[in-house]
């Protein structure tokens, strides 16, 4: 008895030992780095980003996707053209895969201020910045203005500058600070007319950025009547708009073209530019800088600029007008009336 109960535990165990060996598990497969080629991925532009689902536009289909492992770290934001697979018809219940990341052609950014290292992608390929600013309730802060500005030619963008709220105040005195600049603009005011609005957006990727309570969101949806963008209202204690858009979102404009309607900020932190992307939005002003000493950050008494503009080479407000932008970059309050 005790030699057959031994010989059958041992025959068990040899049973078990060669079981663990051809029973797949955790690590029976082979590790590789190669990963699926998926080249029959369709095309989509992401067009909204809620809470880890992508809504993207897919040959005319609203689809819904969400985010591959394989992707990592990478994010994906509104304006990204990306790789999709799976479900990609559009239905209700559908759920497709975010597979892959097209090259971005513009990538604006910003920073929660001007002492924080870590870059927040806003939007990727757009071609133009569209900053909304008031002329009156809240009042205009050309310190905000000046960073967009900054992020605008940082990231390869052309600036449009677009006063609302015109029938409060009027705009002469806003445009003269920016007339050196050569900066495009725009000016509108509630129920006026857009005909001059919708030129500069036209077969665009437009993405529009300003204060709350500026009418950001009145414009948006006044140029995509189906928009249906809530209003805020400004706080008449604080002077200040409530944030109202949660979200980026991208909308498709009648006529050709695209505006990317983003959240109300705060603050445009800059600590991600240097002075080189400033100063080459400035190309009558960069040939001169080459006569600067060496780490000149062209706002002391050493900065050869001032001899170029002297010579005729600039016009003294564009000298101005690029000091005031290195200002900006370098953290001087947002909120500085015109006078300063």
């Amino acid at each position: 008895m005790g030699g057959d109960a031994g010989g059958f535990t041992l025959r068990r165990r040899q049973f078990d030992e060669e079981d663990v060996r051809i029973r797949p598990g955790r690590g029976s497969r082979p590790r590789t780095r190669k990963r699926p080629a998926h080249e029959d991925a369709a095309t989509g532009y992401v067009v909204a980003v809620d809470r880890g689902r992508y809504t993207c536009l897919v040959e005319g289909r609203t689809t819904v996707a969400m985010k591959a492992r394989e992707l990592g770290r990478k994010g994906v934001v509104v304006g990204d053209e990306v790789r999709l697979v799976g479900d990609v018809s559009g239905r209700p219940d559908a759920l497709a895969r975010i597979v892959g990341l097209v090259p971005r052609r513009s990538v604006l950014r910003r920073t929660a201020d001007d002492t924080d290292p870590v870059e927040r992608v806003i939007v990727a390929n757009a071609d133009q910045l569209v900053i909304v600013t008031a002329l009156a309730d809240p009042e205009p802060r050309p310190r905000m203005i000046d960073r967009c500005l900054v992020a605008a030619y940082d990231a390869g963008l052309d600036p449009l500058l677009c006063l609302t709220k015109a029938d409060l105040a009027p705009a002469e005195k806003l445009l003269d600070v920016y007339a050196p600049l050569g900066v495009p603009h725009v000016v509108v005011q509630r129920g006026g007319d857009l005909a001059e609005v919708r030129e500069h957006l036209r077969d665009r990727r437009s993405v529009l950025v300003g204060h709350s309570g500026v009418g950001k969101s009145t414009l948006v949806n006044a140029l995509v009547p189906d928009a249906g963008r809530a209003v805020s209202h400004v706080n008449p204690v604080t002077g200040r708009g409530r944030h109202t858009s949660s979200s980026a979102l991208a909308l498709e404009l009648p006529g050709g073209g695209w505006i990317i309607d983003t959240p109300g900020v705060r603050s445009f932190g800059l600590a991600h530019v240097s002075e080189e992307s400033v100063l080459a939005a400035f190309p009558d002003l960069e040939a001169g800088a080459v006569g600067c000493p060496r780490g000149c950050d062209h706002l002391n008494d050493a900065c050869a600029l001032d001899a170029w503009v002297e010579e005729g080479n600039a016009r003294p407000g564009r000298l101005v007008s690029l000091r005031r932008l290195l200002v900006a970059r370098l953290g001087e309050p947002e909120d500085a009336s015109l006078e300063e």
